[in-house]
């Protein structure tokens, strides 16, 4: 949404299911079939948190892992585990280098700013306070409710809209005062279900129809367009 991580998260996520999955298959003779990096990216893990993007996935292909706990080993075959495996595979992109804003996502938020409006971030990641200081935008935003804020405080991610109410709690405003801008069609789905003044769909990868049937109101491709 404010940075360019979604090809660092779906190669990540591929690279990961497809190792399971080989694996699976050669032990429950089964045929393999890989993860599309386009529609079961869109469908079962973006904007969604970690595990929740595991369990949906791999219920798509009819396996049922146990749930583990969030400090599994990444080489344990549980939802947490297999969630771990793909977070060392973002965070080693994060210290590479791979993270690049959006120009116009940064110059509405300033914009925003500039006119006293109130902003946070609300985010799937678990480490969207890494990305957001390696893309050198956090100072632009007042509150951040994460992946990590979201389990400390047992908040179910998108497409439930409970860490989107908690961002505009976080900020002193009910949410009908307030804006939803999303790129994920579980994120718009969220916006919608938390009763927001607005759902504002962004559309880089053609999936403008998905967005609005998920709830959006107006769709975009650029933040840029709005000012």
């Amino acid at each position: 949404m404010l940075t360019d991580t979604a090809l660092v998260h779906s190669a990540a996520w591929k690279q990961t299911f497809d190792t399971f999955l080989q694996s699976w298959a050669e032990r429950h003779d089964q045929p393999f079939v890989p993860f599309d990096s386009g529609v079961d990216y869109h469908r079962y893990v973006d904007g969604r948190q970690r595990a929740d993007g595991v369990r949906t996935f791999l219920a798509s292909r009819g396996i049922t892992l146990p749930e583990g706990s969030p400090d599994d080993d990444p080489d344990q075959d549980t939802v947490n585990g297999v969630g771990n495996r793909k977070n060392i595979l973002v965070l080693q992109k994060i210290k590479e280098g791979a993270v690049r804003v959006y120009p116009g996502s940064v110059e509405y938020l300033k914009a925003a700013k500039a006119a006293g409006l109130r902003r946070a971030v609300v985010s799937a990641s678990a480490n969207c306070k890494d990305v957001l200081e390696a893309a050198g935008i956090a100072d632009l935003l007042e509150a951040r409710v994460d992946g990590l804020v979201a389990r400390e405080l047992g908040l179910p991610g998108k497409p439930k809209p409970d860490t989107f109410l908690h961002g505009a709690k976080l900020l002193g405003l009910p949410p009908e005062s307030c804006a939803v801008f999303e790129d994920a069609q579980a994120g718009v789905a969220a916006g919608r279900a938390g009763g927001f003044g607005v759902v504002i769909g962004v559309d880089r990868v053609g999936q403008a129809d998905a967005l609005r049937e998920n709830g959006a109101d107006v769709v975009v491709t650029d933040l840029s367009e709005l000012l």
